[in-house]
């Protein structure tokens, strides 16, 4: 159960990173709203999979998943260029995080 709340709060990481971009400095309330909300639950759910996770591994993991999707929703978005080198990266640190998980 912790590795899944893991997951859930590192794609909240990304939520909260990208709405946190489109808040123009926390002046704009949609996104402000969406990056406290999305902050608060990525925080709780990193806090109750450190419970039964170590430390390292369970921040390691909130961390790659977190910027993995928020670089991928910004290519996506065209608002970051798609190279092969950052394409390589992305593909190592989905590695490493698939890894921490079968070394556990």
């Amino acid at each position: 159960m912790s590795w899944l709340v893991l997951a859930v709060s590192g794609v909240l990481e990304a939520v909260w990173a990208t709405a946190l971009g489109k808040s123009a400095g926390l002046s704009r309330l949609g996104p402000t709203l969406v990056f406290a909300t999305a902050l608060t639950a990525s925080m709780a759910g990193l806090a109750y999979a450190m419970r039964d996770l170590p430390v390292g591994t369970a921040y390691a993991v909130w961390v790659g998943i977190g910027a993995v999707l928020t670089i991928l929703y910004a290519m996506a978005g065209g608002r970051q260029p798609v190279t092969a080198p950052q394409v390589l990266f992305l593909t190592l640190i989905v590695g490493s995080v698939i890894g921490l998980k079968l070394t556990h």
